[in-house]
């Protein structure tokens, strides 16, 4: 299947992280989210029932990212990843990433991200 609904840099703060001072001062995420599903009904009837509402996703995402504390961003990643694929029928598979770009990381760097996939 080709057809994709992209959603990119959704950004909110959490609190995710191995250290203290991440989860009590919390930080920025960014989530990209690549859904995968059949478009062809909803554009050819040009009806929002027969597709996904991306602003609900996009506020789904969200909220995974400001409810919640994990010490890994991975866990993030697939808590996002499974509960898409669980709340939207229509949606076939999902690829996640997560950046953490303000990531403690010991040197300089641009981004850190984890990125994953899961299907119906």
């Amino acid at each position: 299947m080709s057809d994709q609904i992209r959603i990119e840099g959704v950004t909110a703060k959490g609190f995710h992280g191995v250290f203290p001072e991440e989860k009590r001062v919390g930080q920025l995420f960014m989530v990209d989210a690549v859904l995968n599903l059949d478009l062809a009904p909803a554009a050819e009837s040009d009806d929002l029932a027969l597709t996904v509402d991306y602003s609900e996703v996009a506020r789904y995402i969200e909220t995974e990212i400001t409810s919640g504390s994990y010490d890994l961003i991975e866990t993030l990643a697939s808590r996002i990843a499974s509960g898409i694929v669980e709340k939207y029928s229509l949606i076939k598979s999902v690829e996640i990433t997560v950046h953490k770009p303000e990531a403690d990381l010991g040197v300089t760097f641009t981004d850190l991200a984890v990125t994953l996939t899961r299907s119906r």
